[in-house]
């Protein structure tokens, strides 16, 4: 028993979950057996074979859903379960399961074990193992056609594992059970990914007995409550059985998805049984209508009365009454069982002192364990934050001796400046006062010069009058003396003619030698000047060239300077270096050679990530044109369908290289942890040493390129997920045109579903408006022509919306039908894929012109156009 246990344990423990991406034609392993809780229960969680079970049964079941659709999904059902001693059930079952074009037939071994805690305490253990094919029913596919998309579709081998746990008590389960927490795809030798149906599944079970009068005297209740919480849906679900013992049991349920079901079943004889459950879809399902289910058992009895079982008793319809038990123990027997009672009892006793003394001891362990992982982590912080003290010592004293040198750099740059500038000031000084005095000399000879012409301009004004006055008193005077006076005149101005003559010439020539003066004083001037700017250009030559030889010895001092801290520095670089690649400690040298080999992996992980970029972004194509497909094919272009294409060749590519780059993140990150490690462990003996100080900043880059390197890896993922549900939404566009097996069963369907809406919809208290009503696509105001429109008679009709999606098309059909207009009615044209709904229908364009003109202020017209229909 203890070995059973043990292998039960770790297929419970070790069952992981596992994603992958699915293949096309994978089929998520899901048994609709739901409804019941007499036969076939293991489908419910695995520990059912055992949990509550007495006898065994042989079952032949059969289920059909939403049966008012051709090809709706079917199963069948064969299976022999049930308690095989007292501490085991288990079960084998045979199933095929068909979904329209997509099929799956396989079978389901099941085991249960059970361990006995106490008198009224029990833990089982369970696990169901399907193994099945899936794929294309090539039959029930109609198409004029090929269509490459269903061509890729392979048949799968697949395999799938739930394990399950339940305890029990004297009237009430508690279990938990993992729906396909494996998946494993023989066909493409990986897990599938991202399976719609795993979940996880828990359950509250009540099994009891009250007591009755007459028919219902001794009648067995069982109820169950279940949620099972997957990806991406929370499904609750109950079921309430009552049991009568003359042979007949009732059962109703309700689930949140698939509805509510009611179920009769009949024990026809002791050892043969009929039941039937019958699901009425509620919510979004409605429209799909009841689901109905049979089975027909054969009961093996079993004569021996197993502890943790139903305890009901079975009687049949058509079976004689027994009055007796149908095993009787003798008292020997009663006291072997109440002795062996009082031995579980005593060795659960002793257990329970066990299990207390282990958890008092394994509380002791992880109390040491915690308190030794503090001590290390406070060692630990102390050491980081030392090394971060010294660290930001010696960048702080860097720093500052950086910047005493830059200071001192810069007073110097400072002093050389204002002396520059203090010299050229001075000698623009001495410039401007030579410049000054010039012109002050230059002004002072100017207005010496014009004194003079003044004064000689005043001597000649005064001569000139005296002589003019004494010529006159000569005249009067010898105004008789004509003659003489006229000889004695004429001399007299003769001489002062001469005089006056001299006069300007010695006038002119002391003009001219004044100017000839004062520009012999002023080349004088430019000469000195020109002298001085010489010496002055000359002493500036000196300074620069005296500059310049200072600076270019300044810039070779600095030169070799710079060039003896370069070979300094080159010199403990290269040092450096032969002392990190060259370590003479053991654990050095492993550190370089992990180094080394984390940097090899390298190219290597980049090469992967740029395979798997590429073929993503070739499957990023593949829906392009799958979509593009879609799309023309909705419009009714038909376009030429692509090459075949191995999409599992393609993705096992893929799945290869994601194992590969998975298989080298993994490496790098473990050489990069071993180079930790040893950095560590050699910390501890050297500190900060330059071998340390150099591996510290490797694995910090190292650390950095790596995490860079799985993101890149998870937005790929993300990527390719996002493509692949992208691309399993078009697959199933193009599935779905190919489910119909033809016009006629469309048009059936149509009808069906106007005559429906039209009986089951109520008419609105509160009236719409117009913004409640979805019209669809919008449409042209021009008279659109279609033809060759199937079960449609010629003439024009006055459309009111057009949608293309059936989900769209009711909604919009039930409000028109609750807003009063009970005869709208709709077509669809077969190429364009969209449905024309509208109400009245006329044989002339003048006709439906009057009615367009006239049509109203109704919710629903506000978007009405005219469609001829010319078949």
């Amino acid at each position: 028993m203890k070995v059973h246990l043990t292998i039960l344990i770790l297929l419970c423990c070790t069952a992981q979950w596992v994603f992958s991406q699915q293949d096309d034609g994978v089929v998520s392993f899901d048994l609709p057996i739901r409804n019941s809780l007499v036969f076939n229960r293991y489908a419910i969680n695995p520990t059912f074979s055992f949990v509550r079970e007495q006898n065994k049964y042989i079952s032949f079941n059969n289920k059909r859903e939403w049966i008012q659709f051709d090809n709706a999904p079917e199963t069948f059902v064969g299976s022999f379960s049930g308690r095989f001693s007292e501490n085991i059930g288990a079960g084998i079952a045979a199933f095929q399961q068909d979904y329209g074009v997509l099929t799956t037939f396989g079978g389901l071994l099941n085991f249960a074990y059970n361990v006995k805690l106490n008198t009224d305490s029990n833990l089982t253990f369970g696990l169901n193992v399907g193994a099945y094919k899936s794929g294309i029913n090539t039959g029930n596919v109609v198409t004029n056609f090929d269509d490459p998309s269903l061509q890729n579709v392979a048949e799968n081998f697949l395999l799938t594992v739930n394990p399950g746990i339940n305890y029990g008590t004297r009237l009430l389960d508690f279990g938990v059970s993992i729906n396909n927490a494996v998946l494993y795809n023989f066909e493409t030798s990986e897990m599938v990914q991202d399976d719609p149906r795993q979940g996880i599944q828990a359950h509250v079970m009540h099994t009891g007995f009250f007591d009755g009068q007459g028919f219902f005297e001794k009648t067995k209740f069982s109820g169950i409550l279940m949620s099972e919480f997957r990806k991406d849906q929370t499904i609750i679900s109950a079921i309430a059985s009552l049991s009568v013992p003359k042979g007949i049991w009732f059962q109703v349920g309700y689930n949140n998805v698939y509805g509510v079901s009611g179920g009769l079943g009949l024990n026809i004889t002791k050892n043969i049984a009929l039941e039937y459950n019958v699901e009425k879809a509620i919510g979004e399902l409605v429209e799909f209508g009841p689901s109905h289910e049979i089975t027909l058992a054969y009961r093996l009895i079993t004569k021996k009365k197993y502890d943790y079982s139903g305890d009901e008793k079975v009687s049949g319809l058509f079976s004689r009454k027994r009055n007796k038990p149908i095993v009787e123990a003798s008292e020997e027997e009663l006291a072997g069982i109440r002795e062996r009672a009082a031995e579980r009892r005593a060795q659960a006793k002793l257990d329970k002192e066990e299990e207390l003394k282990a958890k008092k001891e394994a509380e002791a362990n992880a109390l040491a364990e915690a308190k030794a992982k503090a001590e290390q982590e406070a060692a630990e912080k102390a050491q980081r934050e030392a090394d971060a003290k010294a660290k930001q010592l010696a960048e702080q004293k860097a720093k500052e001796e950086a910047e005493a040198k830059a200071k001192i750099e810069a007073d110097k740059k400072a002093r050389e400046l204002a002396e520059a500038r203090a010299k050229a000031l001075a000698e623009q000084k001495a410039k401007q006062e030579e410049e000054e005095k010039a012109k002050q000399l230059q002004e002072q000879r100017a207005r010496e010069e014009a004194a003079k012409q003044a004064k000689l301009l005043a001597e000649q004004q005064e001569k000139e009058a005296e002589a003019q006055a004494k010529a006159e008193a000569e005249a009067r005077a010898k105004q008789l003396e004509e003659q003489k006076a006229k000889e004695q005149a004429a001399e007299q101005a003769r001489l002062l003619a001469e005089q006056q003559a001299k006069a300007e010439a010695d006038a002119k020539a002391k003009e001219l030698a004044e100017q000839k003066a004062i520009e012999e004083a002023e080349a004088r001037a430019k000469q000195l000047e020109e002298q001085k700017a010489r010496e002055a250009a000359a002493e500036e030559a000196r300074l620069l060239a005296e500059q310049k030889a200072k600076e270019e010895a300044d810039a070779k001092a600095k030169q070799l300077a710079e060039q003896q801290a370069k070979e300094e520095a080159d010199a403990k670089a290269k040092a450096k270096e032969e002392l990190t690649t060259q370590p003479t400690d053991k654990i050095g040298k492993t550190m370089v050679a992990l180094a080394e080999q984390a940097e090899t992996t390298k190219t290597q992980q980049a090469k992967l990530l740029d395979e798997f970029e590429n073929i993503v972004e070739i499957k990023n194509e593949d829906l392009k044109d799958l979509k593009e497909e879609n799309d023309l094919s909705d419009q009714g272009i038909t376009v030429q369908p692509k090459p075949f294409k191995s999409v599992t060749a393609e993705n096992n590519k893929l799945n290869a290289i994601k194992s590969d780059l998975d298989a080298i993140i993994e490496s790098r990150n473990e050489k990069i942890d071993s180079l930790k490690t040893l950095y560590e462990e050699r910390f501890k003996t050297t500190q900060l040493d330059e071998v340390n100080l150099f591996y510290k900043k490797k694995i910090e880059g190292l650390t950095k390129d790596q995490l860079k390197a799985v993101e890149l890896r998870e937005e790929l993922d993300t990527r390719l997920e996002t493509i692949r549900i992208a691309t399993e939404f078009e697959k199933r566009r193009r599935i779905k045109r190919a489910a119909y097996d033809n016009e006629a069963d469309r048009y059936a369907q149509d009808r069906a579903m106007l005559q429906n809406i039209k009986r089951t919809t109520k008419p609105t208290q509160t009236p719409y408006i117009a913004e409640d009503f979805d019209f669809g696509e919008p449409q042209s105001d021009n008279i659109k022509i279609l033809k060759n429109v199937k079960n449609v008679e010629n003439g024009y009709y006055l459309i009111i919306a057009v949608h293309s999606d059936i989900k769209k098309r009711n909604e919009f059909l039930t409000k028109v039908v609750a807003s009063g207009r009970v005869d709208v009615d709709f077509f669809y044209d077969v190429n364009t894929s969209k449905y024309y709904i509208y109400y009245n229908k006329f044989d002339s364009i003048n006709a439906a012109n009057k009615v367009m003109e006239t049509k109203g202020n109704r919710p629903y017209n506000v978007n009405m156009t005219l469609v001829k229909i010319e078949n």
